[in-house]
């Protein structure tokens, strides 16, 4: 885990819409994932362009602007919300004299941070050397002048001095082992599969590993804030004389890389086998509608888009006046509300 005693680093958050309108708002998720990395954030940045500059993704206008927020308010790390290639990078640390991190490399540091299976650090290395292997020639050596070392955890790191020949060997060997882990788990759920199969889905931070626990008594790890769960538990629940398995997993977010989804096919595995997916939503979010089409378009790309579903809206204390669709459940998992009507449902579906 973080250790949040230490002192923020200052980041000024870079956000752009090509051919699209972007605001300062849409900048609020990125702000969220860089307070998990202990990411202060000081500033914000907005340009909408018809394409992308060749040289820094954004404008040379836009260079200078950040160039005079980082000496305003000394920031010492710039977060943009998009995906950038190495040389961008190495560009933009040139003209800005600070690290630049992109929306994916705060995400593989939470990954890196979180991951406690064996299995889980396993995909975390693999899908940080997915992501590191095509960016060998961006780093300028300034990420190691920031405090927290975003962006420097985990297993792949080490792995930036090997070539790139060596670094596809190792990913061809993680990949190996991953295909073991996912033959044990086949075997697993197969072991099980007299029992019906209920995996919980969400979006990231939607309360699932709260309900996961109040349902089991698990004691999974359960914090507001995102990414709290990263590896899978799975418990076995009798419930009025029916027996099923319940399997928590880890949460979606949006414009997350392919690769990632790929390093965490085994995890996944447990989704797509699932009889029940009870989808998980923080009613409280203004944008719940936006995060339930995300989590169902990975479900979809997931091979897991046909298995039933029931809509579970979390959070109820927060948004008392929200109106329940039909056939979905409202609950607080933090304040057990909704909770008996939740398993009446559960009960009647499996």
């Amino acid at each position: 885990m973080h250790n949040n005693q230490k002192q923020a680093d200052l980041a000024i958050l870079v956000g752009v819409g090509v051919n699209q309108i972007f605001s300062v708002d849409d900048l609020d998720e990125l702000s969220l994932l860089c307070a998990t990395c202990n990411l202060q954030t000081v500033g914000r940045v907005i340009q909408n362009r018809k394409d992308i500059d060749v040289t820094y993704y954004i404008g040379t206008g836009k260079v200078e602007e950040i160039k005079t927020m980082i000496a305003e308010t000394n920031a010492n790390v710039v977060v943009f919300d998009v995906e950038l290639s190495g040389s961008k990078v190495r560009n933009l640390e040139q003209a800005l004299g600070v690290p630049v991190l992109d929306r994916s490399k705060v995400i593989l540091d939470i990954f890196a941070a979180r991951a406690q299976s064996a299995a889980g650090k396993l995909q975390v290395e693999l899908a940080q050397l997915r992501y590191n292997l095509p960016r060998l020639i961006g780093s300028s050596g300034l990420m190691s002048k920031m405090r927290n070392g975003v962006g420097m955890r985990g297993p792949g790191e080490k792995k930036l001095e090997l070539d790139k020949r060596l670094i596809r060997d190792e990913i061809v060997a993680l990949e190996r082992k991953l295909a073991e882990v996912k033959k044990a788990r086949t075997i697993s759920v197969r072991q099980r599969s007299q029992r019906c199969r209920v995996c919980l889905v969400g979006y990231t931070n939607s309360g699932k590993s709260t309900l996961f626990n109040l349902l089991t008594k698990a004691g999974v790890y359960a914090k507001d804030e995102l990414f709290a769960t990263l590896d899978t538990t799975t418990r076995a629940i009798y419930l009025d004389g029916k027996n099923f398995v319940l399997t928590d997993t880890v949460g979606f977010i949006n414009h997350l890389p392919h690769e990632f989804i790929r390093a965490f096919e085994a995890t996944l595995d447990e989704t797509r086998e699932a009889n029940l997916l009870i989808h998980v939503v923080d009613c409280a979010n203004p944008e719940y509608e936006k995060q339930i089409s995300v989590v169902n378009q990975v479900l979809q790309n997931i091979g897991a888009g046909s298995i039933p579903q029931l809509l579970v809206f979390n959070k109820i204390d927060k948004n008392p006046n929200f109106v329940v669709p039909d056939g979905a459940v409202a609950i607080s998992a933090i304040q057990k509300i909704g909770i008996d009507k939740l398993k009446k449902e559960i009960y009647n579906l499996i």
